[in-house]
């Protein structure tokens, strides 16, 4: 009994900060709240815009797609303003995990954080909870390593398109992989991309920033781009089809093809679309000022966002 009353005290024991070691950190302190609000975005700013609106305007909601995004948003905002009240209390790296370990106890934050990346100073030398987070560790590993590959597969599957199908067809030719389980070729633009990327994590948290400013800014002219020309396309009359204009298996026609339920649920979906901001609160321990960069930069980044994909679903 005594075992285990100390096994658990153990897993709900809470990080204790001390408030004068709050500004202290081993890491470089060089991005600015404008550093941040580009990081946000960028990490944000893709697949909600360019995928998320066609799939759910013609799967789940129609037309009200619109009405979907925006709620979502309205719960995306919820969630900002909690990091962001976090990140200026906890200004530590480790986003969610540092702060639901400060506050509810080791355990709880373990439960919390088994898709957040570990990232910090924070002590987990607790003899009962060290088996936890090598667990979780490992799963972090496990699930950034899939991650990484299969975004940057996609990437070289795009880059490949655009050659015709030149690099897969060389490939397959003369660097078959006959082995069950594994890809037909090797695809060494994959690695490129991801070796450039690594190198450029490796280089510094400042040029690495740049680097996805640079980006980022691509990513914005070219969504300009799409809704500024948009704009001379528009019909409203796509909004309220008839039930003899819509294909089969695409709803009822109308604004709400598929009814509330439909818009509803798109609204959940949409919702990932705004998955992202959350990254801005793992950078506590690298902006110049945290308690002020962290909570300007989620909220900016997230007013951009929300007015951006507003715009595009139009």
């Amino acid at each position: 009994m005594i075992f285990l009353r100390n096994f658990f005290k153990a897993l709900l024991r809470r990080k204790r900060i001390d408030s004068s070691s709050l500004g202290k950190t081993r890491l470089n302190r060089c991005l600015s709240t404008l550093d941040l609000t580009a990081l946000g975005i960028g990490s944000t700013l893709g697949l909600g815009i360019y995928v998320l609106a066609g799939d759910v305007a013609s799967r789940t909601s129609g037309p009200a797609v619109t009405i979907s995004f925006f709620i979502a948003a309205i719960a995306s905002v919820f969630a900002g303003l909690c990091y962001a009240e976090f990140g200026a209390r906890v200004p530590k790296a480790g986003s969610s995990y540092v702060y639901s370990y400060v506050t509810v106890g080791l355990l709880s934050s373990i439960i919390n954080e088994f898709i957040i990346l570990i990232q910090s100073d924070c002590s987990l030398s607790i003899i009962k909870g060290e088996f936890m987070a090598f667990v979780i560790g490992w799963n972090l590993v496990l699930e950034y390593v899939i991650g990484t590959a299969s975004v940057a597969r996609g990437y070289s599957n795009y880059i490949d398109s655009l050659a015709n199908g030149t690099i897969q067809n060389n490939l397959r030719y003369y660097m078959p992989i006959n082995v069950s389980g594994l890809s037909a070729y090797p695809d060494f633009l994959a690695f490129f991309i991801t070796f450039t990327l690594t190198i450029m994590l490796i280089i510094g948290v400042r040029e690495s920033t740049r680097f996805n400013s640079l980006f980022t800014c691509i990513n914005l002219l070219v969504v300009m781009f799409v809704i500024i020309a948009g704009l001379f396309h528009v019909d409203f009359h796509n909004w309220n089809l008839s039930k003899s204009e819509v294909p089969d298996n695409a709803g009822k026609g109308g604004f709400l093809p598929y009814g509330f339920s439909g818009m509803m649920s798109g609204a959940a979906t949409c919702f990932y679309a705004f998955i992202g901001f959350d990254v801005i609160a793992t950078t506590g321990e690298e902006a110049r000022n945290p308690q002020k960069s962290i909570p300007i930069s989620i909220v900016l980044s997230l007013l951009f966002l929300i007015s951006v994909s507003l715009r595009y679903k139009h």
